[in-house]
């Protein structure tokens, strides 16, 4: 549909009238007073009725940008490396190693890793948010979009061939993890062989340098892809925009008489309706957040069963040299970073073979391992978002208000939930790298052996972080807001009927006293508490049947 000008408000109303007979999506015991309200309400929006938000497109395609800078310098600096060095070379860092109380720890390579996780998570962040707007228009348009936030690279568009489909979604999973996984493999100590005196510094690895860069570009080209095929109707991240960005394309029909109605009464028979104190969770609204938190505690589950099995093969086999240490785990070998000459608890094996053929089976056992934790972060956006989008509907009975508009990137850092998540992705695969240790000593520029190691503490370590994290997560998906004003949790239908009057600030309450019906809504001003003993429904439902 075109859009509209501010001045063709009443041109617009007959077309737009018939376009709601035509929709059908309408309850058949509303009448005909009612949608006529209902398509004034449509006719009265104009092209200032919502924000397309440019400006984030803008953010989003920066950051893509840089997201395919990097890709290109770790494509180069891995073909040069090779080119120099061969398949096992590696790119000396002049980073010099640390000690500590007699501990000769790789504290500098530690740093380095954690800031390439870093930086992938920026890249990946950026590149996620190009692909998760182009993927909610794909579902806007197939008439499947439910809420504002999906899981991105588990949703998919209808076709294989489709961008946003299921095909280079699976393909973008398997990307998303090769990225972090050659964090963990990139890099490694070097010793260089000089007439005086041995170095003893940091490196990085060429082939996993090569692959982080070409998995990053894949990804961009991806999500360049989606954003070409899918007709974005908004790039703001914020639901109300896209909430009425529906509305105004005819994509959404307003209920209006469902005033008082949460997102998780959908399916309740009977639009009248009391207010209620409390809210139903996030848990209980969103059936996607209730597969996150299980596949989360799956996964604290898991690493409790690696360290487990870690210590048990210890047991076994300790004193070993190829196998285990022969130091036993105690507070005085428990460490956070742990020492590379191995006074420490854990196992090990060798990866056999040499040149690519090693390091694909460096790379799968990597994978396997660190593959759930990638994922879980990854759904652990969903909930993140779905918090931040009821926080945002919240505002609406506070004294600001709530503003419709959203900047992507003042959200992560600002709404606590989502700077948690942003904050934990690169430092828990960073734990990860110092659990699942990948021996990769280069003496001049060559790596000579892969040996893998398991730090038993190291494991422990990230066990507690991951609890922590899955406990917080838990908490905020089970915590039902209090206050009478209906939960959406960002979802597109529910907001479109307790948003009756639309602007760039709002306020939601009490609009109107009726026998025997009360209606609540939006406003551009404040609005008084709702009546907790009324029963509210839409402001042309006087025919509806009484509230059983």
């Amino acid at each position: 549909m075109p859009p509209m000008a501010a001045s063709s408000k009443v041109a617009g109303g007959s077309s737009l009238l018939s376009s709601l007979f035509a929709y059908n999506a309408l309850p058949d015991h509303q009448d005909l007073d009612w949608m006529i309200s209902n398509a004034k309400f449509t006719a009265d929006t104009g092209t200032d009725f919502y924000d397309r938000n440019l400006t984030s497109r803008r953010y989003a395609l920066v950051g893509v940008a840089f997201s395919s800078i990097f890709s290109c310098s770790c494509i180069i600096a891995g073909i040069i490396t090779l080119a120099n060095h061969g398949v096992m070379g590696v790119t000396y860092m002049h980073m010099q190693l640390m000690y500590s109380s007699g501990a000769q720890l790789n504290l500098p390579g530690g740093i380095l890793s954690l800031a390439f996780d870093l930086i992938i998570t920026l890249c990946t962040e950026s590149i996620g948010f190009v692909h998760g707007i182009s993927l909610r228009s794909a579902l806007a348009s197939e008439s499947r979009l439910r809420f504002n936030t999906n899981l991105r690279l588990l949703t998919a568009a209808h076709g294989w061939c489709n961008p946003n489909g299921a095909l280079l979604n699976s393909i973008s999973v398997v990307l998303l993890i090769i990225s972090y996984s050659s964090a963990s493999l990139l890099v490694c100590l070097d010793f260089e062989l000089k007439l005086s005196a041995t170095d003893e510094g940091v490196a990085l690895a060429g082939l996993p340098l090569l692959v982080l860069g070409v998995a990053l570009l894949l990804q961009v080209m991806i999500a360049l892809s989606g954003m070409r095929a899918a007709k974005i109707l908004t790039w703001s991240s914020s639901p109300f925009d896209l909430t009425a960005a529906l509305v105004h394309h005819t994509q959404l029909t307003p209920v209006t008489v469902r005033c008082m109605r949460c997102v998780s009464a959908l399916e309740v028979y009977g639009d009248p309706a009391r207010p209620s104190e409390t809210q139903p969770s996030a848990w209980h609204a969103h059936p996607s957040i209730r597969k996150v938190v299980i596949f989360l505690w799956g996964i604290v589950a898991a690493c409790t069963g690696w360290a487990a099995l870690v210590m048990y093969v210890w047991h076994k086999y300790a004193g070993t040299p190829t196998v285990a240490s022969s130091y036993a785990l105690t507070t005085q070998t428990w460490s956070f970073i742990p020492n590379i000459y191995n006074l420490i608890n854990h196992i090990q094996y060798d990866i056999p073979g040499i040149g690519i053929q090693c390091w694909l089976l460096v790379f799968g056992n990597v994978a396997v391992v660190q593959g759930p934790l990638t994922l879980g972060l990854h759904c652990s956006e969903l909930i993140a978002n779905v918090i931040r989008d009821e926080s945002q509907w919240r505002c609406a009975t506070r004294n600001n208000g709530l503003k419709t508009a959203m900047n992507p990137v003042k959200s992560t850092f600002t709404h606590p939930i989502c700077l948690v998540l942003f904050v934990a992705k690169p430092f828990l695969h960073w734990m990860f790298g110092l659990s699942f240790f990948v021996d990769h000593i280069a003496e001049d520029g060559q790596i000579g052996e892969l040996t893998v190691g398991m730090w038993t503490a190291q494991i422990w370590n990230l066990c507690i972080a991951l609890f922590i994290f899955a406990s917080f997560f838990t908490f905020v998906a089970l915590r039902r807001p209090r206050g009478p004003q209906p939960a959406a949790y960002g979802h597109v239908q529910t907001l479109a009927n307790l948003v009756d009057e639309w602007s760039p600030v709002m306020w939601w309450g009490h609009k109107e006293d009726g026998i025997p019906y009360c209606h609540a809504g939006t406003s551009d001003h404040p609005l008084p508490d709702v009546k907790m003993d009324c029963v509210y429904a839409g402001s042309g439902a006087k025919s509806l049947a009484p509230l059983s």
